[in-house]
């Protein structure tokens, strides 16, 4: 696709969003099965959930515009998933390995947030305002789980990592 309108613009940061999403849904099975913390095994299983209902927004979104999701791989998304998926596979007691898996979802989280930040504003300027209060929520959740990361982290599982 050749980007020579904010439109296309924007299609293309909804592709790259719901290629992300979609390579976050394939992985996060494995991140929740390698967490040992309960409260950190359900917040991920609850931010599972959560990215299923984003990639249903995403595609509401994509239907009212009359575009279609892939042809776009978000290779972003791919890098930090496979660091990611590098620590599940690293020889690591389960409380260190715990506070990794928050660094690299927090990561994750960022990248999120940036994307649908972007997306917003470029759905704000194009008049889009159904599709730009979708991405708000969306990234309403992304902080939101950001936040839940980081009191886990801060409170508990930094804590049990340095002990051991």
């Amino acid at each position: 696709m050749k980007l020579d309108s904010l439109r296309k613009l924007y299609i293309h940061e909804l592709k790259d969003l719901h290629s992300a999403e979609s390579q976050i849904l394939n992985t996060m099975p494995r991140m929740i099965e390698a967490v040992s913390d309960k409260g950190l095994k359900k917040a991920l299983q609850t931010h599972q959930k959560q990215t299923e209902r984003q990639v249903k927004r995403l595609e509401k979104i994509f239907g009212s515009l009359d575009a279609r999701p892939g042809g776009h791989k978000c290779r972003g998304m791919e890098g930090l998933l496979r660091e990611a998926s590098d620590l599940l596979k690293a020889d690591a007691e389960p409380e260190v390995l715990d506070a990794a898996i928050v660094a690299a979802t927090q990561r994750v989280e960022h990248y999120e947030m940036a994307g649908y930040g972007v997306a917003r504003t470029y759905a704000e300027k194009l008049g889009d305002y159904g599709a730009a209060d979708l991405l708000q929520e969306t990234l309403n959740e992304e902080a939101n789980a950001d936040q839940t990361l980081s009191r886990l982290a801060e409170r508990r599982l930094n804590f049990e990592a340095l002990s051991t």
